[in-house]
């Protein structure tokens, strides 16, 4: 469906509302942000004498919601200048304005009464065949078309931002009976493609997918916890980054959210699911109702089941004992099962042992899981046909890195399947039948793509939209050409490679760097290019900084000295090689990973992307060439007329504040990524797809090898000077360290190209050469060995 979307109405600037206008503000659109007009004056107006007639006052609930969701931290907003694109007004001044607009979407407070009176005003005043939705968790979406005109009812359907909608990636897309199904599918596709979404098609039932599952898992574990008398801390370890689910696990997740929010939502799916066969599960567990009836509801009211308190002194994060309903500090929390999962990296199979294991901990995840599994096979065919899809909810919607049903795969469907029967949970027909039908699992790989058991056609079919999409995960079986323990190099097709690498927190060590040059290798003999990127939670941590510790503390400086140039070399033959090598970063990538990016043919970048050298914060500069890069970078970008120290200056803090981007956007502005060659692509599961576009464009085009580069101008002592008196300054004035004072000395003598008496041309290796033996020599100092220890130990940055 050809339909351009420009300009967006967001009415309601609450604190989704002011989120959903600044993502769309992301992507380009001209937004407008829309709220009512307050009813009397506050003590602040009246004292500037200002009226209700007054512009300021009629604007001042959408400007103060607006003001304080760009305040916000994580930010909504990908570059504070993006927020220009964002205009705010009210509705009963501005709401004609929205026949010029195409989406209009609705996302006032959650009574039905009052989405009816604003739809009304929509439909009075939209443009036909303008798209309008509402924002809603919960509201049935056919309820709101009450006395709509057919064009509207045409053009409308319901849509779930989860929030916050930059960083949480599910769009649940609810249509009616009414509205066009070239509708549906558009929004399908533009929710993925430009607004990075993963967009679920849902039925109009309570709660949809995401929360009515996610919601019936807490709710289950909460009765399982009160069950076995576990505390609160031992459930937040077994439910969190061990079984492949966020940091804040479970009760931190409802702390961040707010239980009045989790119960609202749960006392709506009892009330109005009562056929739900767990619907008794939804009745609150006692502690629970203790908590609201002190309405102690988490971060919204300074406590829930975490309180912050000073204790001798130091501030504390207690726990609450969830049978004496005091807070307290609570014991790290341990389990026989966790030593023999403490190297099983993969999830798939550290989710199997854990549901297994012999000892309490096995015991929790069987109860959770047993009722999980049954749960989600009976909702289906209520709040969907397709599995896939409360799968991809849930990972989206709840940060789960395995759904449901691609977490009973991974413990064995026909074993698992009988203690989910033992328990006394009640499975669907259909799964019986499909495994007597000879299919034993939810799942399959073939042929590069991934495939789920339809119950409508009983049969594997692909999942919808992902036919043209490329996935490592899909691929690596049976696409993988070499590898060694850190990585894979895997055929993407059409001449082009994927250099996958997946070590702890995708460190860079020398497994990776063979990896970069075995694929180089390849692809400049037997295929046209190669692509580097990864499933990881992030692109790469950077250099492998407990290996050169170790190197710097045993002074073994030969070696370091080795796997330093091993590293520069290895950066200076992605810049060179005589194929195109794309680098498709996401989330951190920090160091290394950030070297590696600047020296690609093209960087193709998921726009959440938090890319800097923060080398200084461990007591060392770049290494892998940043410092070198940037010294190249201020002399390619200086044109006629430029202050060129101006350049340096720059260049120069970016490094020495350990500057890291917020967002890929942000990463052009601090010289990371390159206008005009590096581009930015909003869904992360388009990413690979679009590097190899970029790689085999390139060779299309008829790439042939750069030459190195021989004529950088580099500004000797015209930048030391500025360079040793800034720090001498800073270091007066208390604002830095002795220690941080001669780690900006070395920075400054590599991107000034060293004390030269004049602008001078150089070329690359003169500076990398530099650069290494002012990494070296950092590594002697023992203020940097503590400094890295910290980070190593700790994970902390040290300041001394």
């Amino acid at each position: 469906m050809n339909r351009n979307i420009k300009k967006v109405a967001v009415l309601g600037s609450g604190v989704m509302g002011s989120a959903i206008a600044c993502h769309f503000a992301n992507i380009g659109l001209e937004v407008l942000l829309l709220d009512m007009v307050p009813r009397e004056l506050t003590d602040k107006d009246k004292a500037k004498g200002l009226t209700l007639e007054d512009p300021a006052v009629r604007n001042s609930i959408v400007n103060h919601h607006f003001t304080n969701a760009l305040k916000s931290k994580p930010s909504p907003i990908y570059k504070m200048e993006f927020a220009k694109r964002v205009t705010t007004g009210n509705f009963d001044d501005d709401f004609e304005k929205i026949k010029d607009f195409d989406w209009i979407i609705e996302v006032v407070v959650e009574r039905l009464d009052i989405k009816h009176i604003i739809l009304d005003k929509v439909d009075k005043y939209r443009t036909p065949g303008t798209l309008i939705t509402s924002n809603t968790s919960g509201i049935p979406i056919h309820m709101m078309l009450e006395g709509k005109s057919d064009d509207f009812q045409a053009y409308f359907c319901g849509t779930h931002f989860f929030n916050p909608p930059r960083y949480l990636r599910l769009l649940e897309i609810i249509p009616t009976a009414k509205t066009k199904p070239e509708i549906v599918d558009f929004f399908m596709h533009y929710g993925a493609r430009f607004l990075g979404k993963k967009t679920v098609l849902c039925k109009d039932t309570p709660a949809f997918i995401a929360n009515r599952v996610g919601v019936y898992s807490i709710m289950s574990l909460f009765h399982t916890v009160e069950e076995m008398g576990l505390t609160v801390s031992e459930v937040d370890k077994l439910t969190g980054p061990i079984l492949g689910r966020p940091k804040s696990a479970t009760f931190r997740t409802c702390d961040v959210v707010g239980l009045d929010t989790l119960v609202h939502v749960a006392n709506g799916v009892r009330e109005n699911c009562p056929n739900d066969e767990e619907k008794e599960s939804f009745q609150l567990a006692n502690y629970v109702n203790k908590l609201v009836e002190n309405n102690w509801l988490g971060s919204k009211t300074g406590q829930g089941f975490y309180k912050k308190e000073v204790v001798d002194g130091k501030k504390a994060i207690l726990a609450l004992n969830l049978k004496t309903m005091e807070y307290e500090a609570q014991p790290k929390a341990n389990f026989p099962v966790f030593a023999l999962t403490k190297t099983i990296d993969n999830l798939a199979e550290r989710t199997k042992v854990l549901y297994y294991a012999k000892d309490r901990a096995g015991e929790f995840y069987q109860k959770s899981f047993n009722g999980i599994f049954a749960y989600v096979s009976n909702r289906i065919p209520e709040i969907t046909d397709d599995l896939y899809k409360i799968d991809d909810a849930m990972r989206a919607g709840f940060g789960w890195e395995l759904g449901p049903f691609e977490s009973w795969d991974a413990v064995g469907l026909e074993k698992s399947l009988a203690l989910v029967k033992a328990a006394g949970k009640k499975v669907a027909p259909w799964v019986d039948e499909m495994i007597a039908n000879g299919f034993t699992s939810f799942y399959k790989i073939e042929n590069g793509l991934k495939k789920y058991y339809d119950l409508k056609t009983k049969a594997y079919q692909a999942i919808p939209g992902t036919e043209d999409l490329l996935f490592i995960d899909n691929l690596r079986d049976g696409k993988t050409v070499w590898k060694n323990n850190d990585c894979h190099l895997i055929d993407l097709g059409d001449g082009i490679l994927n250099l996958e690498f997946h070590t702890k927190m995708n460190t860079i060590g020398g497994g990776v760097l063979q990896g970069i040059n075995k694929g180089i290798d390849l692809a400049e003999t037997a295929y046209k290019g190669l692509v580097i990127s990864n499933t990881g939670q992030n692109f790469s941590a950077g250099a492998n900084v407990g290996l050169i510790f170790m190197m710097a503390v045993e002074q073994e400086y030969d070696e370091l000295n080795f796997a330093i140039k091993q590293f520069q070399d290895t950066m200076m033959r992605i810049r060179y090689s005589a194929c195109p090598v794309i680098v498709a970063p996401h989330n951190m990538a920090l160091g290394g990973g950030c070297e590696m990016s600047m020296h690609a043919d093209k960087v193709v970048a998921h726009s959440e992307l938090y890319m800097g050298l923060v080398e200084f914060g461990v007591g060392l500069i770049p290494g892998g060439g940043g410092s070198k890069e940037f010294a190249k970078r201020i002399s390619d970008n200086l044109i006629e007329g430029d202050v060129r120290i101006n350049r340096f200056r720059d260049a120069f803090l970016t490094i020495g504040q350990a500057k890291v981007s917020t967002s890929a956007y942000e990463a052009f502005d601090l010289g990371y990524l390159r206008h005009g060659i590096d581009e930015v692509v909003m869904d992360r599961d388009y990413q690979l797809t679009r590097a190899k576009e970029a790689c085999l464009g390139l060779y299309n085009g008829g790439y042939s090898q750069p030459a190195k580069a021989k004529n950088i101008k580099v500004l000797g002592q015209e930048a030391l000077g500025i360079v040793y008196v800034g720090a001498d300054s800073m270091e007066h004035g208390k604002y830095i360290s002795e220690h941080d004072k001669y780690i900006s000395e070395k920075l400054g003598f590599v991107i000034a190209g060293g004390d030269l008496s004049e602008v001078t041309e150089v070329d690359e290796q003169y500076l990398l050469d530099l650069e290494r033996k002012a990494f070296l020599d950092l590594c002697t100092k023992k203020k940097t060995l503590e400094r890295i220890q910290s980070i190593v130990t700790k994970g902390k940055v040290l300041r001394n």
